[in-house]
């Protein structure tokens, strides 16, 4: 059993994360446009035939911008709850709206995809945890802060895609007016280094085999210095920084069983494995 996970862009400048299994995948958000989708996808190897579904976190642009073209040319449902369909600034076919509520999991597939609440500045947010049998994988972005929620689901993942927005100080003396920074730490905004670090941790399990460090600020983080700070507590997790200028590798996430029926895990780089996408 296994998951292969990419981000394909990340940061305020738009957010598409992919999940999938051999079978079939699915995106969270779509925030760039239906051609760089393609395009990265193709550099990876990902079929966009294999694409099922596209699951709406909030209705910021930086995460809905390319649904429209993307959800047309591939017939694509959208999975998006009804508060946050009617504040967004265009409209989607409406043979291709499907909503979604927290904690029912819907199947695509193999694929069991489970909305829960976030605390974010936006009229209706969810994050999303993917699985398929035991392996799942989570998408916690765009977080003020972490609730109760966010914390009991981090526990259950092998991989996440978890928020770490900014550092602290780089905010603080930098350019932005007071009111920006008031909304980006503010408790429905955005999570810093300092608080992702904290989830994970606190908060990570044993079995979890990777994390990619998503949505970082341009002005007021930097790649290098997150990487170096996770990388400190990370053991045996594989730390990954997402780039909101290209697509990351693509990272096969496996559950294994040991004898006893525990669950063990186990690293896999995408160049050793004879897997086919297409």
């Amino acid at each position: 059993m296994s998951l292969f996970i990419t981000s394909l862009n990340s940061g305020s400048n738009g957010n598409c994360y992919y999940i999938g299994n051999g079978r079939e995948a699915i995106l969270v958000d779509a925030g760039i446009s239906c051609r760089e989708i393609e395009k990265r996808m193709k550099r990876l190897g990902l079929s966009m035939q294999k694409l099922k579904a596209v699951f709406v976190s909030h209705e910021h642009t930086d995460h809905i911008k390319g649904i429209c073209g993307l959800s047309k040319k591939f017939q694509l449902p959208v999975y998006i709850t009804q508060s946050t369909l009617v504040s967004c600034p265009f409209t989607i076919e409406e043979n291709r709206v499907k909503h979604f509520t927290g904690y029912k999991p819907i199947m695509i597939g193999n694929l069991s995809v489970t909305a829960f609440p976030k605390l974010h500045d936006a009229c209706d947010p969810y994050s999303f945890v993917i699985a398929d049998k035991d392996v799942k994988v989570g998408v916690f972005t765009d977080i003020g802060s972490a609730c109760s929620h966010l914390i009991s689901h981090f526990k259950q993942c092998h991989a996440a895609f978890l928020e770490a927005n900014y550092d602290d100080e780089m905010l603080e003396q930098g350019s932005y007016p007071y009111h920006l920074k008031r909304r980006i730490r503010g408790g429905k905004g955005h999570l810093s280094n300092k608080q992702a670090l904290e989830i994970f941790s606190t908060h990570k399990p044993s079995f979890m085999s990777h994390l990619v460090l998503s949505h970082l600020s341009k002005n007021n983080n930097c790649p290098t210095l997150v990487k170096e700070l996770f990388n400190k507590d990370a053991g045996t997790v594989k730390i990954v920084v997402a780039s909101r200028f290209e697509e990351t590798q693509v990272i096969q996430v496996n559950g294994l069983r040991d004898n006893d029926g525990s669950l063990k895990h186990k690293n896999v780089a995408l160049s050793q494995l004879q897997f086919s996408f297409v």
